[in-house]
């Protein structure tokens, strides 16, 4: 894909995205991060599938709907509902594994259903906290801290870049733009507090971008060990120029819940 379709497809994700944020219902942003979440997750059970693996895909959509359940309404804790799942989860898989063969592939069938419900439906339901208990113009922030930050480590590591920081899971990635990275990401949060957050002391919110985008850096290179074990170069190619729907939330698998927690406690010193 060229330059132009990446670059058209980016402004019609951002413009959907602004839509929903900004003037949509907080539960139509729920449902669709939901959507979001469900697409993920079909992606990272495909990757299994290139490996001989088997996740039972829809039961694993039913329980990522369930985990956002538990993250939407307070009267259905994540504990009940995630012992639930694990509990339904043994009993589908001792009727379904009714052959060698399936025994052969349970531990992984059942260890690739479970882990796509952690790595993607968990981290990324902490969005609809970010918005629900901060506000609007705090998701705006994450998504300038991501965003510059990543653009910065693009630049600065494809300018200066020498010494590899992950050669077997994403070989292109060196540490000069790691820190090219946290440097553009503190300036995202910089210009975020700036235009939309004045109030907020400048120096926490220069740590939290940080430590954030350190945690983006972690989650990108996670992603692309899945991707490069099931012997593909992106997710899929649902998104236009950009890869599929985990190649675009990659990064927020772990930046999300860090900012949350990190958000929490600044907020309650």
């Amino acid at each position: 894909m060229g330059l132009w379709q990446r670059t058209k497809t980016a402004f019609i994700i951002l413009a959907v995205l602004f839509i929903i944020i900004q003037f949509a219902p907080v539960w139509v942003f729920f449902l669709a991060l939901q959507l979001t979440i469900i697409g993920g997750l079909l992606e990272f059970y495909s990757l299994a599938e290139r490996r001989k693996f088997y996740p039972k895909k829809l039961l694993g959509c039913i329980f990522a709907l369930i985990i956002g359940a538990t993250f939407y309404f307070d009267r259905f804790p994540f504990l009940l509902g995630f012992t639930l799942m694990t509990l339904i989860t043994f009993v589908y898989f001792v009727i379904d594994t009714n052959s060698l063969e399936k025994l052969a592939l349970f531990p992984g069938s059942f260890s690739l259903t479970m882990a796509g419900l952690v790595y993607i439906s968990l981290t990324m339901n902490f969005l609809y906290w970010v918005r629900r208990d901060f506000g609007v113009l705090w998701l705006y922030l994450l998504f300038s801290v991501i965003a510059l930050g990543d653009t910065g480590a693009f630049l600065v590591g494809k300018t200066f870049g020498r010494h590899k920081m992950t050669p077997i899971a994403s070989p292109n990635k060196t540490w000069e733009g790691a820190v090219g990275g946290l440097i553009w990401a503190a300036a995202g949060g910089w210009l975020a507090r700036t235009v939309l957050l004045p109030r907020f002391p400048l120096l926490e919110v220069i740590i939290l971008s940080i430590v954030v985008h350190a945690a983006a850096q972690v989650a990108d290179p996670l992603e692309s060990l899945f991707k490069r074990a099931a012997g593909v170069k992106d997710s899929s190619n649902l998104v236009p120029g950009h890869g599929g729907i985990m190649d675009r939330i990659d990064s927020f698998t772990l930046a999300a819940p860090v900012f949350y927690y990190l958000m929490k406690l600044l907020i309650m010193k």
